[in-house]
């Protein structure tokens, strides 16, 4: 598989800190939103379907309803190039619980995007207009750019002053994003309002802003990095494999080869694998987003978790409550690609992220409308 390059010039009541292109699925209404307005985002991806409804408060937003549901929509696609009809079927329903919640909160402004798997199905086409026909909700497939600039601005909560180099790092159930951007140039502590201005683009920033050095988009996520190696039986040498091959695909991303010192560097991570990573180290039997939001993990303490995965087997993953049913299978897989990352660049540490693709939907569709006002994250 070949990573995705930029192309051309190119819930409870928790204040959260914060194909075709990036219309809104909705049209605007006929004046400015306001503080009362409520908003939607939606992230289907090749695994789960997720949606946050939202009210903006002060600098961030505070959440209003939000759904989760494991769908498997990418499931056989590695090897047919399509969706199947179960999995869209699977999805369809998750879907119209989500319109059911939209509408129920009268919600105007919204955005629902695909990711990997409609990009990469040879019938998503087909998918998305039975979602329109079937579930009333207008489906929009994203670029893998843009999907890393969201993940990027939803994590500028958790930006440290002190950061001059930033790696942000998606972990998908398709898809692994990676972006690099140098905070050197900019005021300590103007670094992670820096870092929301990147809803506008990666390329389009003034002088003395973030700067996006390079980013990179790696077709492999939890899901489809474990289909890759579904033949092996023996589980640390799958681990190994997968660990390996994921470094594998990160040797045109520039920073891959680069030098950076220690001091200053920060990692952030979002996705599934880095909270149950973080909740696992943490012993919670109940996920609790309080403790894992926001947590920074040394190198020893994941790779602590990792090897007592390796410890406990298929079977004790799979009866593991800090795991979880849902996840189970796939956390090995993203295990390797959190690994791979850990020894490759310079820092012991990473920042744990339960925030991600509709974190960052939501605070590009408030930002645009005007509705968040400007002050310190907190």
């Amino acid at each position: 598989m070949t990573p995705e390059r930029p192309r051309g010039g190119d819930a409870s009541q928790t204040p959260i800190e914060p194909d075709d292109g990036s219309r809104l699925v909705e049209s605007s209404p006929p004046q400015k939103p306001g503080q009362g307005t409520l908003y939607a985002a939606l992230d289907l991806g090749t695994n789960s379907c997720r949606m946050l409804i939202a009210q903006p408060k002060g600098s961030q937003f505070l959440v209003v309803d939000s759904f989760s549901k494991t769908v498997q929509l990418g499931i056989g696609l590695e090897a047919s190039g399509r969706l199947s009809r179960a999995s869209m079927g699977r999805t369809v329903q998750a879907l119209r619980i989500c319109q059911k919640k939209i509408e129920r909160h009268g919600v105007k402004r919204m955005r629902l995007v695909a990711t990997e798997a409609c990009r990469r199905a040879r019938n998503a086409r087909d998918f998305i207009r039975q979602v329109k026909r079937e579930a009333g909700l207008s489906l929009e497939i994203i670029t893998p750019e843009e999907e890393a600039r969201l993940a990027v601005i939803s994590c500028a909560p958790l930006v440290n002053e002190r950061t001059e180099q930033l790696l942000v790092v998606d972990i998908g159930g398709g898809s692994t994003e990676l972006v690099w951007i140098d905070l050197s140039g900019v005021v300590p502590e103007n670094r992670p309002r820096a870092i929301m201005s990147l809803h506008s683009g990666f390329d389009a920033q003034p002088i003395g802003g973030a700067r996006v050095v390079d980013w990179i988009s790696v077709p492999l996520g939890v899901a489809t990095l474990r289909d890759q190696f579904g033949d092996v039986d023996d589980d640390a040498a799958r681990f190994a494999l997968m660990s390996w091959f994921f470094e594998e695909q990160l040797s045109s991303f520039s920073p891959y080869n680069a030098q950076h010192p220690r001091e200053g560097f920060q990692i952030i991570g979002t996705s599934g694998t880095v909270t149950t990573v973080a909740a696992s180290y943490l012993g919670l039997r109940r996920y609790d987003r309080t403790k894992v939001d926001g947590l920074q993990m040394t190198s020893d303490q994941i790779d602590f978790v990792i090897r007592d995965y390796l410890t406990l087997g298929p079977e004790g993953r799979r009866t593991d409550p800090r795991i979880g049913r849902d996840r189970h299978a796939l956390i090995m897989s993203g295990a390797a690609i959190l690994q791979a990352l850990m020894r490759i660049w310079p820092t012991d540490r990473l920042s744990v992220a339960d925030r991600g693709l509709r974190e960052g939907l939501l605070y590009a569709q408030m930002t645009a409308d005007g509705v968040l006002t400007e002050g310190p994250f907190t």
